[in-house]
C-alpha cells in the first residue's frame, strides 16, 4: 500500500533523475590487476545515502542546516570503501528523510524522489533517494540504512529487493548515526544476481552454500491483522514451503502470546498500552513502544545539543518527531535493553537453528 504526497509537497521535476540524487560525482572503482580475474563487482555503479561519509564531501543527513554547520568529510565509510575495491563505480549521493526521522521518503528541502512504480505516491523513506535510483535503473545498486523500515519500506513501495541484516553485520563507521541500537546498513538492487553479489561482498561471505530450512513458523496472529483473508495467505505460504521443504517443517505460532510469556521486562510497557483497539496485539504494541522510547533517547542523545544550538528549519512530521525526542528522559533505557536481550533470547530458541519466520 502506497501513501499519497502531501500537497505542496516539492518534487524534483527532472523525470531524467527522478530526484533521486542530491550530489553527483564520480569515485572510481580498483581494477583487478592484469592476467587476473575481474572484480566481483566490476561494471555495476552505486549510489550512497547521505548518511554515508565521503572524503572531500560534507554528510547532509538530509538536511541543509546540517549541510551548512558540519565540516567536509576527511575520509570514506569502510562499506563504501568496500564496495569500490570490489570493482564497482559510486556516481553519487542520495536524498534522504532529514535525520532519517521518517519512513515515507518526502524531503521538504530537497523534494520528494519520484516513485519510479507510481509517480504520484511516495516512494518510502528514509533511503528514498537510493531506493528510486535503483528503480528508475540510475544505477545497479545502492546503500541505505534501515533503524526502523528505511530499507525495507522504500524497497516494497519502489518494487525493487532490499535487505536490512542484522544488527551489527555491517560495519556502521562513517555513517552518520540516527540510534545506534538499531541502526543497520542495508542495500538495494533490481536483480537477484546483482542483490546476491553484493550481499556477499559487504557480508563478508567468500562461499555460501544453499542452507535448508528446519522450520518455517507461521505467525497466525500477525496474519489475521492482514485486509486480505486469513485462509489465502497462509495457504500460498504452506504450499510454497511444503514444495521447498515438505509438510514436517510448518509450525504455527501466536507471536503476541510467545512475546508476552518470554518478555517479562515488557510488562514495563505492557500497562501504558490501550488494548481495547481494533487490529491491535497488545505485546507487539508494546515492543513498538519500547523502541520508539529507546531510539527517541538515543537519538537526543547523538544530536541533541546540535539541535538546541542551531535550531534547524525541520520539515512537518519530522520536526514534531525531533521535538519529541529532545524531551526524552532516558528512564526507561535500562529496562528497553533488557527487553533487547529477552527478545532476542526468545527468538533464538524459537527459531532454531536455520528457520524461517513469516509474519
Amino acid at each position: 500500500m502506497f501513501a499519497t504526497l502531501r500537497q505542496n509537497q516539492p518534487i524534483m521535476e527532472t523525470s531524467s533523475n527522478y530526484g533521486a540524487f542530491i550530489e553527483r560525482f564520480l569515485l572510481p572503482p580498483s581494477s583487478s590487476p592484469p592476467g587476473h580475474a575481474p572484480l566481483p563487482l566490476t561494471s555495476l555503479t552505486f549510489a550512497v545515502k547521505d548518511i554515508f561519509d565521503v572524503k572531500g564531501y560534507v554528510t547532509g543527513f538530509g538536511n541543509p542546516d546540517w549541510l551548512r554547520t558540519h565540516p567536509v568529510a576527511t575520509s570514506t565509510a569502510p562499506t563504501v570503501l568496500t564496495l569500490l575495491k570490489a570493482g564497482a563505480a559510486c556516481v553519487g549521493k542520495t536524498v534522504m528523510d532529514e535525520m532519517a526521522y521518517s519512513i515515507n521518503g518526502e524531503n521538504i528541502h530537497y523534494g520528494t524522489p519520484i516513485n519510479p512504480c507510481a509517480a504520484d505516491r511516495v516512494p518510502g523513506g528514509s533511503s528514498s533517494g537510493s531506493a528510486v535510483a535503483v528503480g528508475a535503473k540510475l544505477v545497479d545498486f545502492s546503500l541505505g540504512t534501515d533503524t526502523g523500515g528505511s530499507v525495507r519500506v522504500p524497497a516494497s513501495y519502489c518494487g525493487i529487493f532490499g535487505f536490512r541484516p542484522s544488527h551489527g553485520a555491517i560495519t556502521e563507521s562513517g555513517v552518520t548515526p540516527m540510534a545506534q541500537s538499531f541502526d543497520t546498513v542495508g542495500w538495494f538492487a533490481r536483480d537477484p544476481k546483482t542483490f546476491t553479489s553484493v550481499g556477499r561482498i559487504l557480508l563478508q561471505l567468500t562461499e555460501v552454500s544453499a542452507v535448508r530450512a528446519t522450520r518455517i513458523i507461521i505467525a497466525d496472529d500477525c496474519f489475521r491483522l492482514s485486509s486480505t483473508p486469513f485462509d489465502l495467505i497462509t495457504q500460498v505460504v504452506t504450499k510454497a514451503a511444503e514444495k521447498l521443504y515438505g509438510g514436517d517443517v510448518l509450525k504455527h505460532e501466536n507471536l503476541g502470546d510467545y512475546v508476552k510469556d518470554n518478555v517479562p521486562s515488557l510488562n514495563h510497557f505492557m500497562t501504558k498500552e490501550k488494548t481495547d483497539q481494533v487490529y491491535n496485539i497488545p505485546s507487539l504494541a508494546a515492543l513498538s513502544s519500547a523502541m520508539r522510547s529507546l531510539q527517541r533517547f538515543e537519538f537526543k542523545s547523538n544530536h541533541g545539543e546540535w539541535i538546541s544550538a542551531v535550531k534547524p528549519n525541520l520539515g512537518p512530521g519530522i520536526s514534531e518527531r525531533v521535538s519529541e525526542a529532545l524531551y526524552a528522559t532516558g528512564e526507561d533505557t535500562d529496562i528497553c535493553h533488557a527487553i533487547r536481550r529477552e527478545l532476542r533470547d526468545a527468538l533464538t530458541s524459537l527459531l532454531g537453528v536455520f528457520s524461517l519466520t513469516h509474519v
